[in-house]
């Protein structure tokens, strides 16, 4: 598949095989098509994925091949790319933490194409910056279903006095990211999380479901509110996603989901790698206020 290439990112010298292998074939998209998003996207994505734990997805023959998660950093990896340790049931997994350009090339490098984090920062891994509304719809609902279900979302915390942040799964749903920065807890961010999706399902039993059940799902929009857990990980912001064109997690305005739903246009609602950059070179990064809102989440009840 070709020669090794050496590149430099930053200070930091580096290795990149297999560059012509094409990793999305129905975009004809190559790993150094992908490699070359996250360099240029890393101003807006390091934010985000920097600081946090990781977890790869990594498709080593394309999106169309099998692929495998990655916990553990690779034990080849760069001795200038930190770890996390995180304790867990099945005891201590040690993950990579993607704080450089560099270090986002090298994971794009592993065609680990898509990137998931945990809610808590690797300084302080028990405690969540956020919480995010996870909306996943049971066809036949779609992404625009999400849409009109995100608007309610966000509608039901500006009530409470909090704002949030939408962006695309960059699969099948959207996403709503309310960010806290305050001190707080899984149990709560959990508690709050499960609460509003509750709320949401006892008005709109016919359109919205709490519950994970697969056969309570049709033609409903599942909050998943559980991934609000210490344990869990999310799609980060900007992360490519394993579809059949190199879709992007892409953080949207909230204008621009209800313009969306009230044209009916799910495409408005789907963006790839070049729309991305383009995104960011126009609007700059639209979930920054994610990383440093500061908000407190109500009270969670005494039993």
């Amino acid at each position: 598949m070709g020669e090794d290439t050496e590149v430099v990112v930053g200070d930091r010298r580096l290795k990149l095989s297999n560059l012509d292998k094409v990793l999305y074939p129905e975009a004809g998209f190559t790993k150094a098509e992908v490699i070359d998003y996250y360099a240029r996207v890393a101003p807006a994505m390091l934010p985000h994925v920097g600081g946090r734990p990781v977890t790869f997805r990594r498709f080593p023959n394309g999106v169309d091949a099998p692929s495998f998660y990655e916990k553990n950093c690779p034990s080849h990896a760069p001795d200038w790319v930190s770890t996390v340790p995180m304790e867990g049931s099945e005891g201590t997994t040690v993950h990579c933490d993607l704080a450089e350009p560099a270090a986002l090339v090298w994971a794009a490098n592993l065609a680990a194409l898509e990137l998931h984090v945990t809610m808590g920062r690797s300084v302080d891994v028990a405690t969540p910056t956020m919480v995010v509304f996870d909306l996943d719809p049971g066809p036949p609902a779609a992404i625009l279903d999400c849409a009109e279900i995100a608007l309610w979302v966000r509608d039901s915390l500006a009530g409470a006095g909090l704002e949030c942040f939408p962006k695309t799964s960059g699969s099948k749903g959207l996403q709503v990211y309310l960010p806290v920065n305050t001190p707080t807890s899984f149990e709560v961010t959990s508690w709050f999380a499960h609460t509003l999706a509750q709320m949401l399902e006892s008005a709109h039993p016919e359109r919205v479901t709490s519950v994970m059940r697969k056969d309570l799902r049709k033609g409903k929009v599942f909050v998943d509110w559980s991934q609000n857990s210490r344990h869990k990980t999310t799609v980060c912001a900007y992360s490519l996603r394993a579809r059949a064109r190199p879709t992007v997690s892409t953080p949207v305005r909230w204008d621009e989901v209800e313009e969306a739903l009230h044209a009916g246009d799910a495409g408005l609602l789907t963006f790839e790698a070049a729309d991305v950059l383009a995104r960011v070179e126009e609007h700059g990064d639209l979930f920054a206020l994610t990383a440093t809102l500061e908000q407190e989440l109500p009270a969670r009840p005494t039993e």
